[in-house]
């Protein structure tokens, strides 16, 4: 079908008559992009971030650990050590004598993650000595509206000092590093930053400008301050200068000694010499631990101390300078929105087209499988992408068409029950369902030329029988009558057009189109023989009235075989399937042709037309050509007197 233009009184051009396949793309593309539009609504206010970060956290958890990073050295201070040093915090001398003895191996530079702002005696003057060495990081914490922060340890220069402040989710769970953080005063340094420009001076590399003038760049990294909205982020606070951190390993990321060990002097100087080594507190007591991205599998130890996270973070700035392992990168907006629709299309495409339970299950289940490994396969190489937004994208549209598909079935089955009753066979209803889409079109039965068999009964002197009962009586004689014989045109896949008072009107062969002669000759043969049927019930309802005193039967069959269209009739406010042709009227006149000559309980007469299709399966007795009422032309006319013996064998 050619969609044709339309010019409208107001002006206005519209189509009219679009294809079927177009208006199932149009409302494909209509309904991807209005949930592609919800979904990112709902994406801007935050709503999926919670959805997104617990996929990014299921990623870092799924990809293999990059090993032990050997250019650093974690001393941690465990509970055995505070034991063993009887008190909390350590003493300035304590820590001055873990300094000394760290000095003493040539490390490359020391971070000490310890509040050193107050004196803890004794040993204060010898922690002042050891902080003056000019390769010792310092900690501070930045001040903000619920307290005063904590200031560096006296006498150690700025360009020593960072603060260690740590940047979490709304969901408590530390997947961002801090670098800057912009004060009044100031621009401060983190803790984790100030070790690894230490160390990568001494091997020529130096902060600069990256391309935009307010980045910075470590040797062949620019690091791109995170934004609100970056990656999955919508509603995190991006204040100061913030990137994706990115952990090396969950447990064993950098060679760990104890305080007790560097105080006895019981380590390897080559785990010491050239490598950053930092200081900071495990044990649980000092209540530094925090949420990350492995916690959710770690149910027995699922929380990392700070010292760790900060590791993690300088880990990170060395191997992106020295080009080991890049950062990660994101979308543009727009691309992550043609990401979202192009998932949303699929579903919904999928949806419409997959119309079986199980094949549109494993369809589903494939494009799953195919974009969650796709999200992955890209995750691993440090690209993050929306992967729980897709998700639902596909899940939401497939549920939408799936419900949309359901009701419009359910229309369709209304439509197509009030169109041809429901006095069909489950053959017939089977495969009218199974067709619908093609027999369905703006609501009706489009017409259409077929080969039908059509039958028609009639009760013989049905106004006698009826002075002899009360109405409310004879409707319930003539509907245990209706009753009987609906059941055999039902048994013998026929369709009940109409009824008609006292009959009704049968045909076999609609609305499928019944093209080849086999298919003729079953829909012939099935209507005499539901003919043959309804004079068995018949006998046996005249059996039963009899013994109730009720009125005794008979009936007149007429059968014809020919050509006919059927379709919807009608209009808006009523319609109903009709079948209309020559073939219809001759069926009638057969059924009503010279009404006095009846013996049996049951004439059934035919013509020539359905003879020809029986296949010697009945007994006919001939009536010769005769002239119907109405009819100009000679009909062959045949009655029916009972099954072929070859039949029952």
């Amino acid at each position: 079908m050619i969609a044709k233009l339309k010019r409208c009184r107001n002006g206005w051009i519209k189509l009219t008559h679009l294809p079927a396949i177009v208006m199932v793309q149009l409302a494909i593309v209509a309904t991807s992009a209005s949930v592609t539009g919800v979904l990112l609504g709902m994406r801007q206010v935050g709503w999926l971030q919670p959805l997104e970060l617990a996929s990014y956290d299921l990623m870092v958890r799924l990809r293999p650990d990059q090993g032990v990073d050997p250019r650093l050295l974690l001393v941690t201070i465990t509970e055995a050590d505070i034991k063993a040093q009887k008190r909390w915090p350590l003493s300035d001398l304590t820590i001055a004598t873990a300094l000394k003895n760290l000095q003493q191996q040539q490390p490359s530079v020391i971070g000490l993650d310890l509040y050193r702002d107050l004196p803890q005696e004794p040993g204060t003057a010898a922690l002042a000595k050891q902080l003056q060495q000019s390769n010792v990081i310092a900690i501070t914490k930045v001040p903000d509206a619920d307290d005063i922060g904590v200031k560096p340890p006296p006498s150690v220069p700025n360009e020593r000092v960072g603060f260690n402040d740590i940047a979490s989710d709304p969901d408590g769970v530390i997947r961002r590093g801090l670098l800057f953080v912009d004060t009044d005063a100031t621009t401060l340094y983190a803790f984790s930053l100030r070790l690894a420009i230490a160390h990568l001076k001494q091997q020529g590399i130096t902060p600069q400008a990256g391309r935009d003038t307010n980045h910075l760049r470590l040797g062949a990294a620019e690091f791109i301050p995170l934004e609100a909205t970056t990656g999955a982020y919508q509603t995190v606070d991006a204040g100061g200068y913030q990137i994706l951190l990115n952990y090396r390993a969950r447990h064993k990321l950098a060679r760990q000694v104890t305080l007790t060990q560097v105080l006895n002097g019981a380590i390897d100087p080559s785990w010491v010499k050239g490598k950053i080594v930092l200081i900071g507190t495990t044990a649980r007591s000092a209540k530094d631990l925090f949420l990350t991205p492995y916690s959710a599998a770690e149910p027995q130890n699922p929380l990392m101390p700070g010292v760790v996270i900060h590791a993690q973070l300088v880990s990170q700035l060395l191997s992106a300078a020295s080009n080991e392992i890049s950062l990660f990168e994101y979308w543009a907006d727009w691309v992550e929105m043609l990401w979202l629709g192009v998932w949303v299309l699929i579903g919904a495409s999928l949806a419409w087209f997959v119309r079986h339970p199980l094949g549109l299950a494993l369809a589903m289940l494939t494009t799953m499988t195919t974009l969650l490994a796709t999200c992955y396969t890209l995750f691993l190489h440090q690209l993050w992408v929306p992967i729980a937004l897709p998700v639902v994208g596909v899940l939401t549209v497939v549920m939408l068409v799936v419900s949309y598909r359901a009701q419009r079935a359910q229309r369709q089955q209304m439509m197509m029950m009030k169109l041809l009753g429901q006095n069909t066979s489950p053959e017939i209803a089977t495969a009218l369902w199974q067709s619908r889409d093609r027999l369905l079109k703006a609501g009706k039965l489009p017409g259409q030329r077929l080969t039908a068999t059509m039958l028609f009964t009639d009760i013989r002197n049905f106004s006698v029988l009826s002075e002899q009962l009360l109405p409310e009586d004879l409707l319930e004689w003539l509907n245990e009558y209706l009753s009987a014989i609906t059941e055999e045109v039902k048994a013998n896949q026929g369709i009940i057009n109409k009824f008609t008072g006292d009959g009704l009107l049968a045909v076999f062969g609609v609305p499928m189109n019944r093209r080849t002669p086999i298919e003729v000759s079953q829909d012939a043969c099935l209507a005499v023989e539901c003919a043959l049927a309804m004079g068995d019930r018949l006998d046996q309802l005249n059996q039963d009235w009899q013994t109730r005193n009720q009125p005794l039967a008979q009936m007149r069959v007429g059968i014809f075989t020919g050509p006919i269209v059927a379709g919807s009739l009608g209009g808006k406010e009523r319609l109903e399937y009709a079948v209309i042709g020559d073939s219809v009227n001759i069926a009638s006149r057969l059924e009503s042709y010279e009404k006095h000559r009846q013996t049996e309980t049951c004439r059934i007469l035919i013509a020539q037309e359905t003879l020809v299709h029986l296949q010697n399966k009945f007994v006919v007795e001939p009536w010769g050509l005769l002239a119907l009422k109405g009819k100009q032309q000679m009909v062959d006319v045949y009655r029916v007197l009972g099954r072929a013996r070859a039949s029952k064998d």
